[in-house]
C-alpha cells in the first residue's frame, strides 16, 4: 500500500478544516444575538489605514492573553499579503490570528460570513479564556460585528441583471451619481469604483423604495451576549497622510506588482470584491497599459490618492459609530495607549 504525499494530506487536511468550520458556522447562525448574563468583553481595535494599530495590537496581545481577529476584508484571501499589509507569519507566530488566508479568490466572501465566522472566532477564543482582539479598518465588517449582518431583502436575477448591464453601458460614475442623487449618506461611505456595493445600494431602494442609510442598520441593537470595548486609534491627518504615502513607496518596494501579476493569473480580475481593493485595482490598471515610466508614476500617485481618501472616508465612517472612543497616536505614547485599554477592561 503506497503512502500518501505531504501534499494530498495538506489537501486532505484542508478539506476537513473548511468542513469543520462550515458546520462551526452554521451552529453559530442558531444561537440567538441576545443572550442573557453572559457579556463577555470583546475589544475591537480600528483606525484608518497606516495609522498602526496592528502593531500596537500585537503588542496588547501579549498582555492580555489576546487572539487576533482580522477585521480587513481582503485579508481572508491567500497570496493577498503585501498590498494588505498583513503581518508576516514570523509576527504572527506567538498570537493566534484568525480570518487570515481562509479563502481562495475564487470564494466568495461578505459581510455575512465575516459576522458568522468572526463570532465563531470569539466563542472559540472565550472559551479557552482568551480575549478577542478584533483589528482592522473596514468599518462596514466591524459594524455588522457588533450590530448584526445586513438584512436588505434578497436579491432579484432579473434586476440584478438590468443594473449590471447599465453599469457596463454607462459605467461605475454615472451609477455612483445616480445613487448620490437617491442616497448621498450612504454614497459618501463608498467610493465610485465599488461597483458591486452600487449596485447592490440600487437594487435595495428599487426593491424597498427606501434609503440604504436608513434601512441596514434601522431598529439594530448592540448584542447583549458581547460587552464590546472599542477603540479608534488615529494620527492627525497631515502626519497620517504622510506615513500612508511611505507605506505605499514600501508596499511596491517589496515587490507589490509581483504579488498582483501572480494573483491576476490566479483570477484576482475575476473576484469583483478583491480585483476594486485599494492599491489591488490600481496595479491591475497599470498592468493593462504600456507599462512606460510614465505609467509607473501615475501608479504611484493613483495608488497614493485612493489610500489617502481611504484613510479620509474611514475617519467619515468612524465618526459616527457612537461605541468607538478615539486615541491620538500622535499625543500618547504607546504604553499609555496600551495601559488605558487594560484599565478599561477592569471595569
Amino acid at each position: 500500500m503506497g503512502t500518501k504525499s505531504g501534499t494530498s494530506v495538506e489537501l486532505e487536511q484542508e478539506t476537513f478544516q473548511k468542513i469543520f468550520l462550515g458546520l462551526a458556522v452554521e451552529a453559530q447562525k442558531q444561537i440567538p444575538a441576545n443572550l442573557p448574563n453572559n457579556r463577555k468583553k470583546v475589544i475591537i481595535i480600528a483606525g484608518p489605514t497606516g495609522c498602526g494599530k496592528s502593531e500596537l495590537s500585537l503588542e496588547l496581545a501579549k498582555l492580555i492573553q489576546g487572539e487576533v481577529i482580522s477585521g480587513d476584508a481582503m485579508q481572508v484571501y491567500r497570496g493577498m499579503d503585501i498590498g494588505t499589509a498583513k503581518l508576516l507569519e514570523t509576527q504572527r507566530q506567538d498570537i493566534p490570528h484568525y480570518l487570515i488566508d481562509i479563502r481562495h479568490l475564487n470564494e466568495p466572501f461578505n459581510v455575512v460570513d465575516f459576522y458568522y465566522e468572526a463570532r465563531h472566532a470569539c466563542q472559540t477564543i472565550q472559551g479557552r479564556e482568551g480575549m478577542p482582539l478584533v483589528v482592522g479598518g473596514s468599518g462596514f465588517y466591524l459594524h455588522s460585528l457588533i450590530y448584526g449582518p445586513p438584512s436588505g431583502p434578497p436579491s432579484v436575477p432579473e434586476l440584478r441583471k438590468s443594473l449590471e448591464a447599465d453599469m457596463e453601458r454607462l459605467g461605475s460614475e454615472a451609477l455612483f451619481r445616480r445613487l448620490e442623487q437617491l442616497d448621498l449618506e450612504y454614497a459618501r461611505t463608498i467610493t465610485q469604483n465599488d461597483k458591486q456595493k452600487i449596485i447592490r445600494a440600487l437594487e435595495i431602494i428599487q426593491l424597498t423604495g427606501k434609503k440604504v442609510s436608513k434601512l441596514s442598520w434601522k431598529g439594530r441593537h448592540k448584542p447583549m451576549n458581547y460587552d464590546f470595548r472599542c477603540w479608534f486609534l488615529h494620527r492627525p491627518k497631515e502626519i497620517l497622510y504622510d506615513r500612508i504615502e511611505k507605506r505605499c513607496d514600501k508596499m511596491l518596494e517589496a515587490g507589490f506588482v509581483d504579488e498582483v501579476i501572480a494573483l491576476e493569473k490566479e483570477g484576482l480580475r475575476e473576484n469583483p470584491s478583491a480585483s476594486q481593493a485599494i492599491g489591488y485595482r490600481q496595479v491591475l490598471d497599470y498592468l493593462a497599459s504600456p507599462r512606460t515610466p510614465h505609467d509607473y508614476t501615475t501608479l504611484v500617485e493613483a495608488f497614493k490618492k485612493a489610500s489617502r481618501h481611504y484613510a479620509k472616508r474611514q475617519f467619515t465612517w468612524f465618526r459616527q459609530e457612537p461605541l468607538f472612543r478615539w486615541i491620538d497616536l500622535e499625543t500618547h505614547d504607546p504604553e499609555v495607549v496600551l495601559d488605558i485599554i487594560q484599565q478599561d477592561l477592569k471595569t
